[in-house]
């Protein structure tokens, strides 16, 4: 693993820590806000941005999103997302410490799966870790059109047949997928840089759809599928559109491992508590 490998994965670990708890404390302060409406988003974002407790959670966040960045520019899209996926064990973690009760069977054993994944992709790192050829840019504009496709219509089926909560949080999750792949191309420099204008919409549309999701269900059940979609679609992209190399070998068998058992990982650890 080279110097550069190494710096990306403890900062890619450092920012999805703090990614998380920033999470579960905006869903903690957007739970204890007063009622708001995505119908007057002025009156909204004026409550949400004036209370301390969510600013505090937000600022955590803002943190984290600038490791991220720099990790980013250090290490292929794929690797990065993978480290963020597995993420979602600290969130399952401290929710259920702060919260004071035990994990469900399923969180268990999602925890454990997503552990099982980030030790996978640091056995794979021994193959190294390629960039890739950056990809085409009318394939990478596709790949974001069709998702932020996706996500308008999963918020109105939500909307039309009940469960806003996973709408709204796989919404989110879709557009932070968009932020995050606009980030990596944007850091190529260049005309690329332009895609920083996807970047701001991403982020901004995706850290609205979380705190509306965060006023119909719990923290774990959004932010999880958020975490989900933002770190599964990078992943796939990393390779299919910026033809990001994975390892030949064992060592490659490793790696698909690792990103399977990260998302595996996410899925259960997403899903509802029974009762």
């Amino acid at each position: 693993m080279s110097a550069e490998t190494a710096a990306a994965v403890a900062l890619a670990l450092a920012a999805t820590t703090l990614t998380n708890v920033a999470y579960l404390r905006e869903h903690d302060a957007v739970k204890a806000l007063p009622d708001f409406s995505p119908r007057r988003p002025v009156q909204a974002v004026r409550v949400v941005i004036t209370d301390r407790d969510w600013l505090r959670g937000f600022a955590l966040e803002s943190a984290g999103f600038t490791l991220y960045v720099v990790a980013l520019a250090l290490a292929p899209l794929s690797l990065v997302q993978s480290l963020g996926a597995g993420g979602i064990g600290i969130l399952a973690f401290v929710s259920a410490r702060v919260g004071g009760r035990s994990l469900p069977r399923h969180e268990v054993v999602g925890v454990g799966v997503s552990i099982v994944g980030l030790v996978a992709l640091a056995v794979s790192l021994a193959g190294g870790s390629g960039e890739g050829g950056g990809g085409s840019s009318l394939e990478i504009e596709l790949w974001l059109g069709a998702t932020a496709a996706a996500a308008v219509i999963v918020v109105a089926v939500g909307r039309r047949f009940g469960g806003l909560a996973v709408s709204e949080g796989i919404a989110g999750g879709l557009f932070f997928s968009i932020g995050d792949l606009s980030v990596k191309v944007a850091t190529q420099g260049g005309g690329r840089a332009a895609f920083g204008i996807t970047v701001v919409a991403g982020y901004a549309l995706g850290t609205a759809l979380l705190q509306l999701g965060y006023r119909h269900g719990g923290a774990l059940t959004v932010a999880g599928l958020a975490t989900l979609l933002t770190n599964a679609l990078p992943i796939a992209a990393g390779t299919v559109v910026l033809g990001e190399p994975v390892p030949t070998g064992a060592l490659g068998a490793v790696r698909i491992l690792a990103f399977v058992a990260v998302t595996a990982g996410a899925i259960l650890l997403a899903r509802r508590s029974r009762g």
